[in-house]
């Protein structure tokens, strides 16, 4: 074997039996070709010295990497054993999403996506089917003071039985203050649902709630709805994108306590002392007055005067990557004219077809919540069997159980009880 010069070079590892420095004298230099390579000192010339400080510093590279691989343990595992109903998977991505992994957990959620996406075409499951028809009240109603809604004009024709008919879904003082209706998202999608609810602004209170890990912080509202507080609770529904990573583009405040930072041009539920709720823009439509005790902001309205935003197939406005165009698990929130509240969760939602259902349910302003199977919920409670421990129920079938906000929650949330 010869170099570019054409002189012998032996193919030898340097050092070793055969090598370009073997038979060498210590500190011998060795020369391979026209190449002058670093002194070569066998083991056996290092001086004491030199071997303790090469042995500390061995001793040193390990330990840290035992104490990284270590202290990453230790954070994986306080992730998969937190409080609250979170499943693994939920619980990994959101370590991954807390330790800047977000691009790679959106990666994975794509490829996903691409290797099961929805089903297009089909019919609804018969669970489904049988939830959709179920459109006589369970409890008797008066509909003195607040009279069920009309029809919602399906997006898919021909309707299906019961398809957008309102029924109760809580009721106070014998009138129905919550009211639910399931739809098709469109017509390509026919084996999904939509579940959409609306709540008397006038009947209800509604409180913010913060989460175990999310928003982070320490706030005098507990993470849960615990006993001795849900006399009168009527339904409950999921915060928005997180705070603590950036992905709300907002903040979080409650009772005094700020997590985040609040951002002018947000989309925002805004809490009032009196139990009223508004939704708006903040700083044009909602802002900091005496009577706010809580906001809960998230990206930007998708409904606003009564319209669906312009850029509303923008592409990463919604969610990260090119979730917009992704038919996946999505919520939102929005007003009627009339204070009211829209609420919409659904199994295959884009960002342009969550605010048209917002918008055609009666929302002049509409926000975004939280996507993905895990996050999304509303829930409706029946006091019939214990009216200090309402019965709850998934309006539709998410991840986590009925009960969620009655254990310590994960993420933030808002709770509705009867005036």
């Amino acid at each position: 074997m010869a170099d570019r010069s054409g002189q012998p070079v032996d193919g030898g590892d340097r050092g070793g039996p055969g090598g370009p420095g073997a038979g060498a004298p210590a500190g011998a230099t060795a020369v391979v070709g026209r190449r002058r390579l670093v002194p070569w000192r066998p083991r056996s010339a290092l001086t004491h010295e030199q071997r303790v400080r090469r042995t500390l510093a061995t001793r040193a590279a390990l330990a840290a990497c035992v104490l990284c691989v270590g202290t990453i343990g230790y954070s994986v595992g306080e992730a998969l054993t937190y409080p609250g109903d979170d499943s693994t998977e939920a619980r990994l991505a959101g370590w991954a999403r807390e330790h800047e992994l977000g691009a790679v957990v959106d990666e994975l959620e794509n490829l996903q996506y691409e290797l099961d996406p929805p089903q297009v075409g089909g019919a609804l499951p018969n669970e489904a089917l049988a939830r959709m028809r179920a459109t006589a009240p369970a409890v008797p109603i008066h509909h003195q003071g607040v009279p069920l809604r009309a029809p919602m004009r399906p997006l898919v024709t021909p309707a299906l039985p019961g398809e957008g008919v309102w029924r109760v879904l809580s009721g106070a003082h014998g009138e129905p203050v919550v009211q639910g209706t399931y739809v098709r998202p469109d017509a390509d999608h026919t084996s999904y649902q939509a579940a959409v609810a609306w709540i008397s602004g006038t009947k209800a209170r509604f409180e913010l709630h913060p989460g175990v890990r999310e928003p982070g912080g320490t706030f005098s509202v507990p993470p849960t709805l615990p006993e001795g507080t849900r006399t009168g609770l009527l339904a409950t529904w999921n915060g928005g994108f997180k705070v603590t990573d950036g992905g709300s583009r907002g903040g979080f405040y409650l009772k005094g306590e700020t997590a985040g930072e609040l951002r002018d041009g947000a989309a925002s539920e805004v809490f009032r002392k009196d139990g009223s709720i508004a939704i708006g823009q903040w700083g044009r439509d909602v802002r900091m007055t005496p009577d706010v005790v809580g906001v809960r902001q998230c990206l930007e309205l998708m409904v606003d005067n009564g319209r669906v935003v312009p850029d509303i197939d923008v592409d990463s406005k919604w969610g990260a990557t090119d979730q917009s165009r992704m038919f996946v698990e999505r919520s939102g929130v929005g007003v009627t004219a009339q204070g009211d509240v829209i609420m919409v969760v659904g199994q295959a939602l884009t960002a342009r077809t969550l605010a048209e259902l917002m918008q055609q349910a009666g929302a002049v302003r509409a926000m975004p919540l939280d996507m993905n199977r895990a996050w999304p919920s509303f829930m409706s409670y029946d006091p019939a069997d214990d009216p200090a421990n309402p019965k709850p129920t998934n309006i539709l079938d998410f991840e986590n159980p009925p009960e969620r906000y009655y254990n310590q929650a994960t993420r933030d949330f808002v709770a509705v009880y009867a005036k």
